[in-house]
Order: C-alpha cells, then structure tokens, then sequence
C-alpha cells in the first residue's frame, strides 16, 4: 500500500522517531533472472521452442501457455519430439496435477507446461529456465513468472515468445519492471519489425 502524504505528516505529529521499512515491490524482476526476448511470428513459435531446447535451454523447465488447449498442442508435440514433458491444466483433476507436479520434482520429466491459473499456489525450487510461450496480458503475471527462476541465490533464465499482437504487452511489462528485456535476434524465426498481428480465418 502506498503511504499518502498526509499520513505520513499525522504520523510525524503523534509518533517519536518511527521507522520506515520498505519490502521489495512485487513488480522488481528478480535480479538473478538473466531475461531474453524473441519475436518470432506466431506460426512459429512452436519451432522456436524446438530450437531453443535443441542448442540453447537445458535442465528444469516450465513454460507458460495462455489456455489449456495450447498447453496440450505444445505437450503433444514436445513428447512426439523426445521430450519428456507433463503438464497441469483446468482439465485435469487435483490427483493428476499432482501427480504431473511430482514427476516433474522427481526428474521423471525435465519440461512441465502450465497455465496461469493451474499453476497459482505450486511451489517448485531450482528451476533452470521458464519459458513465457504466450506473453501475459497483465504485466505483473510475468513478473510473477519469471520469479520462479532464480531463487535462493542460483542464477535462472527466461525466455519470452512474442508475436506481432503481444507487442503491446512486452512494452506494458517493460515499462512495469523499469527496464528493456534484452532482444535475441539469433535464432532462425525472426519476425519482420513490421508485421501486422497474424488473423485467423477458422
């Protein structure tokens, strides 16, 4: 909660010598994360993350989708690919969250896919990376995200998929955090700068 002005001068009138402590906002990205961004159209975000696990991301992964139906696309094709990967979703009952949850802690699998809303409240320790396949629409999911990287001294990593109608979302995120996500343009998927949001014809 922010301390208004007027408070605080009410506070300086009846208090003797008070102390101020101030916690770490919620919207500073952890400073262990080294933080990338990829803009990749979204036909080929699916490819990016084959490539990137093929040369670049190693160890215990979780990568975010924004629905359950993406979740299962990119497990399907990750465990086609070789990958042993699970995942939690609004679908699944308690007991097989759980139990994807447990493989996941016990190295049975390296890759776990999740949405926002399955994965509030798990607790997972010494991740090497997330994945940020869609990019959040509220800017402090991904602070949120990217918080479970990094933790008690390691160093993690993140890495941010962004198509042409996510744009606005990274400058959201960016203006929140205080500063620029750095741009990755090796990779073989980049985006044309002037790409209009891809329109689906179902």
């Amino acid at each position: 909660a922010t301390m208004p002005s007027k408070v605080v001068e009410l506070a300086n009138t009846i208090l003797k010598n008070p102390i101020t402590v101030d916690v770490t906002p919620k919207s500073s990205a952890a400073e262990s994360v080294n933080q990338s961004l990829y803009y990749v159209p979204k036909t080929k975000k699916m490819e990016l993350c084959l490539y990137l696990l093929r040369n670049n991301i190693k160890g215990d992964i979780l990568i975010f989708r924004r629905t359950k139906f993406g979740v299962k696309k990119l497990e399907k094709m990750l465990r086609k690919n070789g990958y042993k990967a699970d995942s939690i979703h609004g679908d699944k009952t308690q007991s097989a969250r759980e139990e994807a949850l447990n493989k996941f802690k016990n190295k049975q699998v390296s890759i776990l896919i999740a949405t926002d809303v399955a994965s509030r409240g798990i607790d997972i320790d010494n991740l090497d990376a997330v994945i940020n396949f869609d990019i959040p629409n509220v800017p402090e999911t991904y602070v949120h995200r990217i918080g479970r990287t990094g933790r008690a001294g390691n160093e993690g990593n993140s890495y941010s998929f962004c198509a042409a109608d996510e744009k606005t979302y990274i400058l959201t995120i960016e203006k929140l955090i205080g500063k620029s996500i750095p741009v990755k343009t090796e990779h073989p998927y980049l985006l044309d700068p002037n790409a209009k949001p891809e329109v689906y014809i179902k």
